[in-house]
């Protein structure tokens, strides 16, 4: 039985929804950029859905419940409920073997925009009692206290104890850290963000964020766009070249630290080839050879002879990494697109193995 977003809304009546709330985003939007977010909820209103729990994916990038609803007339209607990744529930506290196959549950959270019967959960109460925040900067709903400690998502400094390390350790991103890219739900804004070609600006209105986003399964990101995953990452040293170690989808990038381009015979690849050469304590970067067809997730194309240049410099202390990302692409901008950000050091930190297979 699919629905739109007004046959959510009556079903506050008919399914014993208690709680709708027009108007009211409990989580800033830019903390859902990634994976297909923008065009499948509503982040304006807050419903709330009472069910079975019938499967649990337990799976990265997002774990899904199937919440099976019974109707007045005894229907039982399966809903698809997504909530945060394991990898960050995890370091919230919340582990699978909190939600079980049959158990009865109440989640609040945002309603679908389509004809589809899904629904992002914020707030989820489980038969003890007790209610589990699923996502970052949430206040309990139902409680006076909920499970989920997301404090390391708001630090605002990095450890300045281990300055000698230099780049080599993990560098954590917090909810604090501006996005990479400029990324709204309004295509003029995104348009206006970025000096794109004519073909460019019409492959953009030609994508659907709701169903062509290429990050919304378990297929990994490319160059440049998977350097916006917010998870911790890891430069290491591997003999002559460095590897750069990302979180999400267990991702490893090669800097190779000898010659000063790729092999003639060099194939493209989604992450490209990158040299890397330093400049004192800052690591520059060069990526070629990209055939990942996107520059960030929401539409804006990229070419194969899209050229990347990144510069990856600690500070003194080794409290801070920060990042310029330069992209020139003659295809799809009319001049280079210059882009910033940084990671913290928290020492604490590890990289957690990402599995989108998982089922619980």
């Amino acid at each position: 039985m699919n629905q739109t977003l007004g046959d959510v809304m009556r079903a506050v009546v008919k399914y014993g929804i208690t709680h709708v709330l027009v108007g009211f985003c409990l989580v800033p939007l830019t903390s859902f950029a990634h994976h297909s977010f923008f065009g499948r909820f509503d982040t304006e209103s807050i419903v709330e859905l009472q069910g079975e729990v019938t499967e649990v994916f337990w799976r990265n990038p997002h774990a899904i419940i199937i919440l099976t609803v019974e109707d007045d007339d005894g229907r039982r209607v399966p809903w698809e409920i997504e909530t945060n990744a394991p990898v960050s529930l995890q370091r919230m506290g919340i582990s699978a073997s909190l939600i079980n196959l049959g158990d009865e549950i109440t989640v609040a959270g945002y309603p679908p925009t389509r004809s589809i019967n899904e629904m992002h959960a914020n707030h989820i109460l489980i038969p003890s009692g007790q209610e589990l925040l699923m996502t970052f900067g949430l206040e309990p709903r139902w409680s006076d206290e909920g499970l989920g400690d997301d404090s390391y998502r708001f630090q605002t400094d990095g450890d300045s104890s281990d300055p000698d390390r230099g780049i080599f350790r993990v560098w954590s991103h917090t909810n604090v850290i501006p996005r990479l890219f400029s990324e709204t739900s309004d295509l003029e804004v995104e348009v206006s963000s970025y000096p794109i070609t004519d073909a460019a600006r019409a492959a953009l209105a030609a994508f659907d964020r709701a169903t062509d986003n290429p990050t919304a399964n378990c297929a990994p990101k490319g160059m440049p766009t998977i350097m916006e995953q917010p998870y911790p990452m890891e430069f290491v040293q591997a003999e002559e070249n460095i590897l750069l170690r990302l979180e999400e989808y267990d991702l490893v990038r090669t800097i190779h630290m000898e010659g000063d381009a790729p092999p003639a015979n060099q194939l493209a690849s989604s992450l490209g080839y990158s040299v890397g050469r330093w400049a004192e304590s800052t690591l520059v970067v060069t990526t070629t050879r990209i055939n990942w067809p996107f520059f960030s997730q929401l539409g804006i194309p990229q070419s194969e002879d899209s050229v990347i240049i990144e510069r990856f410099s600690p500070t003194s202390d080794g409290s801070q990494l920060n990042y310029e990302i330069t992209v020139t692409d003659p295809v799809n901008f009319t001049e280079p697109v210059v882009l910033e950000k940084y990671w913290l050091y928290l020492p604490n930190e590890e990289i957690l193995p990402f599995d989108c297979s998982v089922r619980g």
